[in-house]
């Protein structure tokens, strides 16, 4: 069912259904439903509505003005965390005009390449979901796309180094053609056609292209009434094509991903029998497998086999129907396949076996959950005549069963055989969980195969579901559960890891879909129950058993793992990374089993896991965790009970133990007091209106600990502290049972056995939310008080200089600080303070977007976060100044900045890796036959608390302010100070903060930069390194020395070639070596060519104009006068002027720096290689550059050598002089008329392009009067619409010209070419040899001569002659590679030379 249904518990089932469209005035087109659910839902709506209104003002705003940066991007992003935070929360007319906008701006011609991929990844987003918008709603027009592909797919400029395209292009641009793909209009596929056919040529690399465009470009979702416009055109053509080659080309996989396509979007329209054999033929022989004893070579075109993804789809599309041929010949290839799934099979071919396996059960049932369960849309339905039939679904799982039983002890493990058996029980639960349940049982009782033990369980976790819900087919599976519980115990082992997590994941599994409560009172009271219920009803009664035994193991499992028993005395003290694992699956698999446990049997776990923790006294690492962990997840269930048990007992034994003020200087603390400290730190993780009754209590034993002489004592203090201050201060569900409202009714009434294996029901989830209430709010303000506030005013006059303290006395002020800060984030108001302004010109507003996260902040009282901002700094300073060695201190104040610039509750890191495990267990439990959301209530509560995490974590485009830009500042101080872990850990810091503000990175360059000047004295090696590291960022942030902005590079580049003069680089460090190293590899990787041009089209602004004045929301929509939109063009141009010059500065800087005297040649070969980069097409060189490269093709380096060949090579393309072309008619120059039906290869009407020894022209008349043309496939199979050879002699650009008639550009190339002496170094280079006898012909080398006799004809012939003349009489290998480059280059570029030369 979908969310949009029902936004409401009762209300009606289309939000169009209520009258007059309801005080919003527009109908959203699909809202993210977990919103709705939030704990403040009421205010969302108008909290949209606002940032869509302004959404569509400014963006509509920035285009008109033709501000493409920083207005244009910065409203784009915007809209795209709109679309994150709320789904498409807008009316149908909004969207169609955000997707026309968005798709003018990606198709104007001179975009920046970044920009492009921004604006193109939004559009993917916007057309996502099909079913939104239909053919009606939307038609968008193909040729843009195909001329942008064009351009930079197969872009004529790249590989010369003219263009750079970052490596995502290519995925990005197939995805959003494949999105706008169902919008083409119906006549696009003819034109497709008619622009496509003449380059099918199989003898030219342009085939693959042709075949290339018609994967990616033909629509196959036109409705049955225009099929005639559709795949009619190409289909007989296209699959006659591939029945008839035999040689797997590269190009036959891409042909069966488009029938594959094809073929799911017409079920029912193409009858595929006469191909069925011949399909199952080829995609068994793809799969490469080896066949006989003696291992068949696998040739090397076999790597082009077809994609199995692919494959799956289309055998997918073609089953059912009435001739039931696809499923017999499935059954043949599983037939002739299944014995290379024995486990003792292995070979290269396994993965894709395997992939196999995976994916077609898969595609069956999303082929089934279309036909059956899907809502209907726009998209045609399949006819009935060819939807699966229940016989269908049968026969196949039974002919693909044998092999995946066989693939689940498969060497490369058993996840695809789980993901296949969890799809395969969707559909026929009977035929596929017995024979696993047979292999199960016998597993579990062996203790010698673990890895047979490993992978039945994982399997069986895959069926879990439909083994519990039973079902009309499956009655009897839920007998199977408690015996398979019971029998899994003995899995808790500590010797074996793996088996320990399996178990974990099962038990966990299995509880969660199950309520444990004992029902077997039940069997007196009803009478009409079914056979299995009562066989049900009366093995529940072994549930506490089950749990009782379970927590047995687990202690077991406890007491081997304390660090006594597993540690020498030297080793490490922290948890190794398995024992964390191991923690992690004990506490969630407890905390499951107890949160779905009857109170009865929770009373009775709790009082045995009390007693177990209070009798021992663990160690705090490793046993002394996973005990408090235990208790926890106790006291989480039933807050009340619990704590009535734990808090006195543990508050009384602090007591006890901390009467007598001597222990307060302890160095080293008693275990017991510090074990009762620990379990109390984990157990006040609860509900926070549950603790208030203890805080006198809690207050008391805060008092006393928090300063501990010993650093475990006061560091468990801090976190009772912390535990506290979030339990009361955040927003979050109290309860994940699986059945809202707990199992607490009588038998009578309620009956759990109908609740076994059941989703959760989005629409009465019944969440419990803490949401603070005043007196929690007080509370927590007032531990601030009286914890917080001592320790800031200690450290005031530490910072002051008026208070000694010692380092342990910082460190511990500093702790209690940073948990107050992080308890309490939530509580207080992000920093205030002045805006930095003048950073970037802009005329639309950048304002950011405020989200309420559930509180309402107390601006009455003090800040606290600015309070600890002022001290923090303070402090700061005054360590650095006097003992800049206390690193410790020093970590700690780098945490504390960066909690206080960014953290409002959660942290980051924290809710990426819990967004992962959600959709881990998400994907491990869901149903994807009946549809969506039918996940079980836990997850769907986890996933309303990820979307207010996300809603908190949402800082994008903040206001750079005063007090940030302070705090970024002593980030980089630290970030260059003297150790390298401060270092190390300020950079992290410092980049996360980076990327979190609008343009602060245009503020921080300089003073980065001052780190490297040469003309600076006193800056010391850490700090040179320190500004590197800074530069180069971390792999996923910002790099700040390759910004895509001018005016960045024109700072960072010239500083980081000059860098090599400065005192403090040595190269003898090679850490410094290597940091220089990376910092090219990185620009060289990460940069893209960087616009010069940014006029917005008159389209787009038109397009702009609609969305300012679109209703429904709006906001004050005046309409821009006319001297703004003028202003907007003059400083449009303006930028454009400006880019230019900066561009020009660039290079001339860049070139300043090379050639200074004294540079270390590494950084003369950097400057090189950042000069290469900005060679561009629609821009010569500048001459000063030119110059260089041309005297740089006889470097002494082979390197720079290298990078000038290139360079140059790319300069004699931009240098090169344009063609005149003429239109002609094939048709009349053969006098044959256009032939009937296409043919392909020789035909009367191509005959006169065919190469004929017996009338070659021999003089310069017949020379002039043929007809030459030089693409190979042009008539092969037709011709083009437009078809065009080179004009006549007279009309081309003058060969033979004098130097007077040459630019300067081509006057120093000219010169150098002409002089000998030039000439003969340069030949002397190319005829070295690189590695012996690994010499290869190198097309660099080619271009650099192509180049050359295209652009000069035959000048530099009599220079070049006599060289080449000695040079073909020399056997040696280089030699001759070389003469075969020049000569290559010869033949190129004497295309357009005339007769006589």
């Amino acid at each position: 069912m979908e969310p949009v249904e029902r936004a409401g518990g009762g209300e009606p089932p289309e939000p169009g259904g209520r009258p007059g469209l309801g005080p919003r005035g527009f109908v959203p087109q699909k809202e993210i439903v977990y919103n709705k659910l939030l704990p403040y839902a009421e205010r969302l709506d108008a909290e949209s509505d606002l940032q869509l209104a302004q959404i569509k003002s400014n963006l509509g705003r920035a285009v008109q003005l033709q501000e493409l940066w920083p207005g244009g991007l910065f409203w784009t992003r915007k809209l795209s965390t709109y679309i994150r935070l709320y789904g498409r929360k807008f009316s149908k007319e909004d969207h169609v005009l955000f997707i026309k906008l968005l798709y003018e701006l990606v198709s104007i011609p001179k975009l920046e390449i970044s920009m492009m991929q921004g604006f193109a990844r939004l559009l993917i987003n916007l057309l996502k979901k099909k079913e939104l918008l239909s053919r009606d709603d939307l038609e968008l027009p193909w040729r843009p796309l195909y001329d942008m592909v064009e351009r930079i797919l197969y872009s004529k400029t790249e590989h010369l180094g003219l263009n750079w395209f970052p490596n995502s292009v290519e995925n990005v641009l197939k995805t959003l053609v494949k999105s706008c793909r169902p919008y083409f209009p119906s006549d696009a596929t003819a034109e497709m056609l008619e622009e496509w056919r003449p380059l099918m040529c199989p003898f030219d690399v342009t085939m693959q292209k042709a075949i290339t465009y018609f994967e990616i470009f033909l629509p196959t979702s036109l409705p049955p009434e225009l099929h005639h416009k559709g795949f009619r055109l190409w289909f007989d053509e296209l699959i006659g094509l591939w029945v008839s080659v035999q040689n797997l080309p590269q190009w036959e996989g891409q042909l069966v991903n488009l029938f594959a396509r094809l073929a799911t979007d017409n079920i029912g329209y193409i009858d595929w029998d006469p191909y069925v054999p011949k399909i199952f033929t080829r995609i068994l022989r793809s799969l490469n497998l080896p066949v006989g004893s003696s291992q068949v070579l696998v040739p090397r075109f076999l790597t082009n086999a077809y994609d199995i993804g692919h494959a799956v789809i289309w055998i997918t599309a073609m089953m059912g129907g009435p001739s039931k041929l696809v499923q017999k010949h499935l059954a043949g290839l599983f037939n002739s396949i299944t014995s290379f799934y024995h486990p003792s099979n292995n070979g290269r071919w396994l993965n894709k076996l395997m992939k196999l396996l995976q994916r077609l059960p898969n595609s069956v049932v999303r082929r089934l959950h279309r036909e059956r369960y899907k809502k209907p849309s726009w998209l045609t339905p399949v006819p009935d005549s060819h939807k699966l039939t229940d016989q269908d679904v049968t026969d196949f799982v039974q002919c693909i069963i044998q092999p995946v039983l066989l693939a689940m002890f498969s060497k490369t493990g058993s996840l695809e055989a789980a993901q296949a058996l969890q799809n395969l029980a969707l559909m026929r639960p009977e035929l596929v969980i017995p024979p696993v349940l047979e292999r199960t049982y016998p597993a579990l009782e062996t203790l010698t195969e673990p890895h047979q033990l490993t992978a039945t369980l994982s399997c069986v976790i895959g069926v879990a579901r439909s083994l519990v819900s039973g079902g009309r087919w499956f009655p009897e599976g839920p007998t199977h559960m408690l015996p398979l519980l019971m029998r899994a115990l003995p899995g808790v082992d500590p010797n074996d890891f793996s088996k320990c997590m399996i178990t974990f994941q099962f038990i966990a599994t299995f509880s969660t879909l199950v309520p444990l409560v004992d029902c077997s009172s039940v069997l007196q009271e009803r009478n009409d129950l079914t056979e299995v219920e009562r066989e049900l009803c009366s093995a529940t009664a072994e549930f506490e058993d089950f749990v009782l035994q379970f927590m047995d193991r687990c202690f077991g499992l406890i007491e081997s793992s304390t660090l006594e028993q597993t540690r020498e005395e030297t080793e490490t003290e922290k948890m190794t990374h398995l024992e964390s694992l191991v923690e992690l699956g004990l506490s969630s698999t407890f905390s499951t089993i107890l949160t779905q446990c009857s109170k009865e049997i929770f009373m009775v776990a709790l009082q045995k896991v009390f007693n177990f923790s209070v009798s021992h006294i663990f160690e705090t690492r490793v046993a002394g965790r996973m005990v408090a962990d235990m208790c926890r997840a106790a006291v989480k269930c039933c807050p009340e009970e619990s704590l009535k048990l734990f808090v006195p007992h543990c508050c009384g034994v602090i007591n006890q133990l901390t009467m007598n003020d001597d222990v307060l200087n302890e160095e080293e603390l008693d275990k017991e007091l510090l074990w009762n400290l620990q379990l109390l730190s984990e157990i006040t993780r609860v509900d926070g209106k549950k603790l208030l009754p203890y805080r006198e209590q809690l207050v008391k034993i805060l008092q006393r600990t928090l300063h501990l002489t010993c650093k475990q004592g006061y560091t468990l203090s801090c976190n009772l502290l912390h535990h506290l201050l979030r339990s009361t201060t955040l927003i979050y569900p109290t309860e994940y049972c699986s059945v809202p409202g707990g199992f607490e009714k009588p038998p009578s009434e309620y009956f759990p056995i109908k609740d076994w294996g059941k989703p959760g029901d989005l629409w009465n989830l019944g969440i419990q939310w803490h949401v603070p209430s005043s007196e929690e709010v007080s509370f927590a303000f007032y531990l601030l008080d009286s914890f917080l506030q001592p320790e800031l005013i200690k450290l005031q006059h530490c910072g002051d200089g008026e208070l000694e303290m010692s380092r342990d006395d910082i460190l511990q002020s500093l702790s209690i600080v940073h948990n107050c800060l992080i308890g309490s984030g939530n509580l207080l108001p992000p920093l205030k303070g002045e805006p930095v302004t003048n950073l970037v010109p802009s005329m639309v507003s950048l304002e950011e977007t405020k989200l309420y996260t559930g509180l309402e902040y107390d601006l009455s009282r003090e800040n606290h976060r600015e309070a600890i901002a002022r001290v923090i700094r303070k402090l700061l300073k005054y360590i650095l100044e006097n003992s800049e060695d206390d690193t410790k201190s020093l970590f700690l104040i780098i945490k504390i900045i960066g909690d206080l610039l960014q953290f409002q509750g959660s942290h980051k890191h924290e809710f990426d890796s819990r967004w992962k495990s959600f959709n881990l267990v998400k994907k491990s439990m869901e149903n994807r036959l009946h549809g969506k959301k039918q996940h079980i209530r836990a997850l769907l509560i986890d996933r309303v608390m990820l979307q207010h995490e996300l809603r908190t974590l949402t800082v994008e485009g903040c206001e750079y302010k005063r007090i940030h830009q302070d705090m970024i500042r002593d980030l980089l101080r630290l970030s260059t100070s003297s150790y390298s872990q401060v270092r190390n850990k300020a950079q992290q810091t410092f980049f996360a903060a980076l990327g979190a503000y609008n343009f602060c990175c245009r503020d921080i360059i300089p003073l980065v930069l001052e780190f490297l000047r040469p003309d600076r004295p006193g800056v010391t090696q850490q700090q040179f390194k320190g500004a590197l590291y800074c530069l180069l960022g971390n792999h996923s942030g910002v790099c700040l020395a390759n910004l895509h902005d001018w005016d960045c590079i024109v700072q960072t580049w010239p500083a980081i070639v000059s860098s090599g003069l400065s005192q403090a680089m040595s190269l003898e460090k090679p850490s410094i070596v290597r940091l220089f190293d990376d910092l090219a590899e990185k620009i060289h990787r990460q940069y893209e060519t960087i616009g010069l041009d940014f006029t917005i089209p008159k389209s787009c602004v038109a397009i702009a104009e609609l969305l300012q004045q679109s209703k429904n929301p709006s906001v004050n929509q005046i309409n821009l006068s006319q001297e703004t939109i003028k202003e907007g063009l003059e400083r449009q141009q303006e930028k454009n002027a400006d880019a230019l010059r900066n561009y020009e500065n660039l290079v001339n800087a860049l070139l300043d720096g090379v050639e200074q005297r004294n540079l270390p040649w590494k950084f003369e070969h950097i400057g090189i290689g950042l000069l290469s980069l900005l060679l561009r097409d629609d821009r010569v060189l500048p001459l000063r550059a030119i110059r260089f490269f041309v005297e740089n093709l006889n470097h002494d380096a082979i390197v720079v050598r290298k990078m000038a060949i290139s360079a140059v090579a790319g300069i004699l393309k931009q240098l090169k002089r344009t063609h005149k072309k003429l239109t002609i008619n094939p048709y009349e120059i053969s006098g044959y008329p256009k032939p009937t039906q296409i043919l392909a290869g020789d035909r009367p009407d191509n005959h006169w392009l065919h190469y004929d020894s017996k009338s070659i022209p021999r003089t310069k008349k017949e020379w002039e009067s043929s007809c030459f043309v030089e693409k190979t496939h042009w008539g092969y199979y037709t011709w083009p619409k437009n078809m065009v050879v080179y004009a006549g002699v007279e009309e081309q650009p003058k060969l033979g010209r004098s130097r007077e008639d040459m630019s300067e550009a081509e006057q120093i190339i000219f010169d150098h070419f002409s002089d000998p002496k030039f000439v003969q170094q340069l030949i002397t280079f190319l005829s070295l040899e690189d590695r012996k006898g690994k010499d290869k012909f190198n097309p660099r080398r080619f271009c650099l001569f192509k180049g050359i006799f295209r652009n000069f004809d035959d000048a530099f012939l009599p220079v070049l002659k006599p060289h080449l003349e000695r040079l073909v009489a020399d056997s040696h290998e280089s030699t001759q590679r070389c003469v075969a480059e020049i000569i290559a280059g010869l033949i190129r570029g004497s295309k357009h030379w005339t007769f006589e030369k």
